[in-house]
């Protein structure tokens, strides 16, 4: 693996903080964990970890405000850890900008296969933007910039995506006018026992919509190809 990806764990419950941490240790990943979010905040300004995973029952502050907030920074990623498993709960975790959304109690397994996914999100895009011919693309009025992660239009608008929505909007993008399944599109994710009923490639689409369409009810530039998938219907053209 290289130099060893850092992942905080911000959980209040001291046996699964425990159990998270050995596993990951287990499989080579730098891990600290944290009983509550102000001890997590003050880590994370000292040095950003690879990836959060966060507790929404957190006993100093609503775990759903941690999350947005951590989503703002796009230096790492951010992995739900709930014991509510209810399809709201997981499209409200998401909508808020997680990558992804484990509910308790879960497989060790299926944890270090969902950090390992969120993971390697981050790595392709970062391969990706070391290419000189795939750092930016342009659609419609917008530029979309691996770099940063983010969107800016051509009245100066800026909306920043998540790792999740930028890897999915990067594999679309590089297949304008192909319809792609959700099974492509969920990528190495979709050996997953919920894979038929995970709403999360439909929850990104969604944020992605409400960012580059007049229109989410209405898109014109990602397509829904009902029993098929997902087509990007606009041309695209890549900035050097």
């Amino acid at each position: 693996m290289g130099q060893k990806k850092r992942i905080y764990v911000i959980e209040d419950e001291a046996d699964i903080r425990r159990l998270v941490t050995e596993v990951l240790e287990s499989y080579g990943y730098e891990v600290t964990g944290w009983a509550n979010g102000r001890e997590a905040r003050t880590a994370i300004q000292r040095q950003a970890p690879d990836l959060c995973l966060v507790d929404l029952g957190l006993p100093d502050m609503d775990g759903l405000t941690l999350v947005r907030e951590l989503w703002e920074d796009v230096r790492f990623g951010v992995i739900i850890l709930s014991g509510r498993g209810g399809t709201s709960d997981r499209v409200l975790g998401l909508e808020l900008g997680a990558d992804d959304y484990i509910v308790k109690p879960f497989e060790p397994r299926e944890l270090v296969a969902r950090v390992n996914s969120a993971i390697r999100r981050r790595e392709q895009l970062a391969g990706a933007t070391a290419a000189a011919d795939t750092a930016r693309a342009r659609f419609g009025p917008w530029v979309f910039d691996l770099g940063n992660l983010t969107l800016t239009a051509d009245d100066g608008r800026q909306e920043s995506l998540t790792a999740a929505e930028a890897s999915l909007l990067l594999m679309l993008l590089k297949a304008p006018k192909r319809v792609l399944s959700r099974e492509h599109l969920q990528g190495p994710d979709q050996d997953r026992d919920d894979f038929p009923y995970d709403r999360s490639i439909d929850v990104r689409i969604s944020r992605i919509r409400k960012k580059i369409e007049e229109d989410p009810r209405a898109p014109r530039l990602i397509k829904t190809v009902y029993g098929a998938g997902y087509l990007f219907a606009g041309d695209v053209s890549w900035l050097r």
